[in-house]
């Protein structure tokens, strides 16, 4: 249930109303913009007389919720959330309410050299934050899996060299308490629906990259979300990856529908990883145009130095030049739909 707050309301006036709205055994989400605040009721409704409500001095409108998705839908905040990371040099980096981010990087992180030439280079064209994986989920059990904390380490090397924020995937709940010095954690499609997983990252604080499941629907993405942000952790990325379906001539079908369907029932950020939804690196340029022109906050994008010597996913990962002359169309893209790199 959504409550829309007339104008001129104190705060002291919400807040008292807000308090009387919890005895009723709900929880509230309060969102206050800058025309209008909201209060967003979670929990079993059905006991509270909507009509009575109405009738509220303080209330302008009364308005039911019938998607699953509660804090995560629009209606709960109707302003677009914009996702700030904190600089170690000062300072932030942003994705979401009119920046747009550029997340940049291997699919792993190999040696030392290779990471941190390419945090240099993607920072040196533009990139806002770093991304490499650690711990890499394979098919194959006899795919190259990552070096796991050595590789955190040379992460954070990397960080440390570009003044990048870093992106990497979590894969359990063991690990999370060697993740404090990550700036953004990423889960991935196979672990999308985890839900335990999901539920203990309710509980901190650190910013979560949750990427689409590549057999789930949009709506199970947010309610995926809803997981996490039903815990109190609403720094939440949405990231469409591609899907699977019948046809074969990508390594996924990139739904670029998703992105004005996801921004228009949710305010939370979405980005979209052109990559991994085709597979192919010459792919990767048009996808990206394309995801930006639908509406998209941001971009995952995987850059190897050595792409054909990669030891995961080089087929689809470009090189530091390619991506450099690709940020230069990027930034005309972006001003194209009213936003900054």
């Amino acid at each position: 249930m959504i409550i829309a707050i007339k104008r001129g309301a104190s705060s002291e006036e919400v807040k008292e109303f807000s308090a009387n709205l919890e005895k009723k055994g709900v929880k509230i989400h309060l969102s206050e913009g800058a025309i209008q605040t909201i209060i967003g009721l979670v929990g079993d409704t059905t006991g509270i007389d909507a009509e009575a409500l109405q009738a509220h001095h303080l209330v302008e409108k009364v308005i039911r919720v019938q998607e699953p998705y509660k804090r995560a839908n629009r209606l709960f905040h109707p302003e677009d959330s914009r996702l700030d990371i904190a600089l170690e040099a000062g300072g932030v980096q942003s994705i979401g309410g009119g920046k747009l981010g550029i997340i940049a990087g291997p699919c792993s992180v190999e040696t030392r050299e290779q990471i941190v030439e390419v945090a240099v280079a993607v920072k040196k064209a533009g990139a806002g934050f770093l991304r490499g994986g650690v711990f890499k989920p394979r098919t194959s059990p006899y795919s190259f899996q990552g070096l796991g904390f050595e590789g955190l380490d040379l992460l954070l090397e990397a960080k440390k060299a570009s003044g990048l924020p870093i992106v990497t995937e979590l894969m359990a709940i063991h690990q999370l308490e060697l993740f404090d010095p990550v700036d953004i954690i990423q889960i991935g499609a196979r672990n999308m629906q985890n839900f335990t997983l999901l539920k203990e990252l309710g509980h901190c604080r650190k910013p979560i990259l949750l990427k689409r499941g590549y057999a789930c629907t949009v709506t199970e993405l947010l309610m995926a979300a809803e997981y996490i942000m039903a815990g109190g952790n609403d720094r939440i990325i949405l990231c469409e990856r591609g899907i699977r379906t019948y046809d074969t001539y990508t390594r996924n079908t990139l739904d670029l529908a998703a992105i004005p369907f996801l921004k228009k029932q949710s305010h939370l950020p979405v980005i979209v990883d052109p990559s991994h939804g085709t597979g192919f690196s010459w792919m990767v340029p048009a996808m990206a145009k394309a995801a930006i022109a639908a509406g998209a906050d941001g971009l995952i994008i995987e850059v190897h130095n050595n792409p054909e010597k990669a030891l995961c996913d080089g087929e689809q990962s470009i090189t530091p030049a390619a991506f450099a002359e690709l940020m230069e169309v990027l930034r005309k893209y972006a001003a194209i739909e009213g936003k900054t790199i």
